[in-house]
């Protein structure tokens, strides 16, 4: 007996590249093409997909709505999903929903069992940023948050990096080629 994996409704935002204009033609091509669960607006001059997709994980989610985005073939290339991998203190507040204060007992060790990840940037400048993937893994080891929502912070970055890798190899491949020799231990899997 065959068991169908749950449906659950993921709520996300895709930024296009390729669309000037948000127009009727591209509407149709975008809904014909399986995006009729999104909401599509132009923001800043960019295209921005709200989706409220149903799948069985945000990966599956994500993932599908990328390539019906492709399936329109209207030369849209969906650029990130608009979710900053880049935290501050009060990002991280406001994301589990506890004090800035509590997030500082956490970062500093006076709460929690320490080790805090470290931050990514902006270090020198006083504001630092830590990396949400970072913080997700800690959070959930601690119970703080749920699994599920650490691997959705992983999914976001995982698919954020391959598609700025994707540009950047579009852009200069050369380039991307010599790096990824050089940083990939493993074979590098974008290089000849």
């Amino acid at each position: 007996m065959k068991t169908e994996m749950t449906q659950h409704e993921f709520d996300f935002t895709l930024v296009i590249d390729g669309i000037a204009e948000l127009n009727e033609g591209v509407e149709n091509a975008l809904f014909g093409a399986g995006c009729d669960d999104a909401t599509f607006s132009i923001q800043y001059g960019r295209l921005c997909a709200d989706f409220a997709r149903r799948a069985a994980s945000l990966e599956d989610a994500i993932l599908g709505a990328i390539g019906d985005i492709d399936k329109a073939n209207i030369g849209a290339r969906v650029s990130h999903v608009d979710e900053c991998d880049l935290v501050t203190q009060a990002d991280i507040a406001r994301r589990i929903n506890r004090t800035r204060q509590q997030v500082c007992q956490f970062i500093k060790g006076t709460r929690g069992p320490g080790h805090f990840p470290a931050p990514e940037c902006h270090l020198s400048e006083g504001a630092p940023l830590w990396r949400w993937c970072a913080v997700s893994y800690w959070l959930a080891a601690n119970n703080i948050i749920r699994p599920e929502e650490r691997w959705n912070a992983q999914v976001v970055a995982t698919i954020n990096a391959m598609l700025e890798l994707q540009q950047l190899y579009k852009e200069h491949p050369e380039l991307v080629q010599e790096v990824g020799k050089v940083v990939f231990t493993e074979p590098c899997p974008i290089c000849p």
